[in-house]
């Protein structure tokens, strides 16, 4: 995520601390925020699906949805 949209997300929510926001500042903010849990959700789920495991027999298994 671009850090200008990071920023963009902390000034809405020092804004909603401070003196509250509009409709239109309300609906930026939650799609701000729901692009930046979808990505770290997406960002989590390839380091979770690139984890191997090494198992008693010496083979080597992902953890990824095939895994």
């Amino acid at each position: 995520m671009e850090q200008k949209k990071l920023d963009r997300i902390n000034e809405l929510y020092k804004k909603s601390k401070a003196e509250g926001l509009t409709p239109v500042e309300k609906e930026e903010q939650q799609k701000l925020r729901q692009e930046y849990v979808q990505l770290v959700h997406n960002n989590l789920r390839g380091q979770l699906e690139n984890i191997e495991f090494i198992n008693p027999d010496g083979s080597i298994s992902k953890a990824g949805k095939n895994g």
